[in-house]
């Protein structure tokens, strides 16, 4: 099929509006825990339930895709995120705020599963691995941006500040809470990418068959594969660690530095994904030259000391450290996914939609480590990530794929595999 540089270029920005709403959770919980007083724990609840969405949703999505196809979707996916930030905007209390972030959820699980496919047909499939890259570049760019947003919305808004869009903002977002108008730009742009949607028109998609979800033979089968549950857990933990870190930093470095969240924790939020990202290319290159379930076991040994520096050490050394785990993170996910398609010799799209429901390590490791900081303190809580990193660090020793990712052994080698 011909390619179609626009919808990639659609594509790439639909990239960047997922991340732009997934990721935001973390700088904001410290307001929304001071705005509904809430315990840590029921604070967990917020990540609880826009992570949840992802169990919910995953394999129903791959169906409606295949029902009806990539656009009503896309346009029904971004409706429901344009709906629950809107809610979340219009209607601030704290059960509204739970199913709103359920809401939008939703809209982002049902996205998920339609951008890979409609990626690998319009950008041609000879250059899917490059273009997904260039999404994940694009994930990354929205996560490092979304929290100055936050920071420079929540200091400006009912202040001097005289820019269009706090003179806009100003009468719609409560005075005791700032942080609301970043769900009125969250509407906003959701609403624009229907109207953006609705005006494209869509190259037809014909799904591979390892990107078809099998509900009865091969769902079946896999779930009665004890490595189907191994690789699943993984992406449980891997997840669970991501936002784990990401939605307590915040707090944690209010709680025990006394600093601002809307500021310096924000910052350290924004430095997290962007080093993740960062960490998305070195791990690139590592693969080319090291077995993957080595660059997984080096990598994680790295979060679980940066990990432990941040939580144990001064100020300075956190604001440094927790940023460093999410540059430890970056080829997580990559490698676990990798090596479980690479260990099942058939059913990969069933086997993927089954990971993807993984996802919700998210909505309960964030939940679990709030639950805990309410008996035992935010600090001690958080060293439950060792669990879920010492489970991904274990993924290096006892993995056993079928086909092994090929390295180089010079620079001439690496030239000649890809020309």
């Amino acid at each position: 099929m011909k390619r179609n540089p626009l919808i990639v270029l659609l594509i790439l920005l639909i990239f960047f509006v997922i991340s732009f709403l997934t990721n935001i959770l973390g700088p904001i919980i410290p307001d929304i825990i001071d705005s509904f007083d809430l315990s840590l724990a029921l604070a967990g609840f917020l990540p609880f339930s826009f992570f949840v969405a992802y169990g919910v949703m995953s394999i129903p999505a791959g169906l409606m895709v295949e029902k009806y196809r990539e656009k009503k979707v896309l346009l029904a996916a971004f409706m429901m995120a344009f709906i629950g930030a809107l809610i979340f905007a219009l209607y601030t209390g704290f059960a509204i705020a739970l199913l709103s972030l359920f809401i939008i959820g939703i809209g982002m699980a049902m996205l998920q599963v339609v951008i890979n496919p409609l990626l690998r047909t319009a950008g041609g499939e000879t250059h899917f691995a490059f273009n997904s890259v260039l999404g994940q570049l694009a994930f990354g760019a929205a996560s490092f941006l979304s929290p100055q947003l936050y920071s420079y919305l929540v200091t400006n808004i009912h202040k001097a500040e005289n820019s269009p869009l706090i003179i806009l903002l100003n009468p719609l977002v409560p005075d005791d809470m700032s942080w609301v108008s970043l769900y009125w730009v969250f509407a906003f742009i959701a609403l624009v990418m229907v109207i953006i949607l609705s005006l494209v028109k869509f190259p037809k998609v014909d799904l591979a068959e390892d990107e078809k979800i099998n509900i009865h033979g091969a769902f079946k089968e896999l779930i009665a594969n004890k490595t189907v549950h191994l690789y699943f857990l993984g992406i449980f933990c891997y997840v669970g660690t991501e936002q784990g870190i990401a939605n307590w930093i915040s707090k944690f470095l209010q709680t025990y530095h006394h600093l601002d969240p809307a500021v310096e924790g924000a910052r350290t939020i924004s430095y997290f994904w962007g080093l993740l990202t960062i960490g998305c290319l070195l791990g690139l290159i590592l693969l080319k030259v090291m077995d993957s379930k080595k660059v997984l076991w080096l990598f994680t040994s790295g979060a679980i000391i940066s990990l432990l520096l941040a939580l144990f050490g001064p100020a300075e050394v956190a604001l440094i450290a927790f940023p460093l785990t999410g540059f430890f993170a970056s080829v997580m996910w990559s490698v676990i996914v990798s090596l479980a398609l690479n260990s099942v010799p058939r059913h990969h799209g069933t086997f993927s939609g089954l990971l993807c429901t993984g996802i919700v390590g998210g909505a309960v490791v964030p939940l679990i480590i709030g639950g805990l900081a309410e008996l035992i303190g935010l600090r001690l809580a958080m060293l439950f990530l060792l669990v879920t990193l010492g489970y991904v660090l274990s993924i290096g020793i006892w993995a056993k794929p079928l086909v092994k990712n090929a390295t180089v052994t010079s620079l001439k080698d690496l030239f000649y595999r890809q020309n």
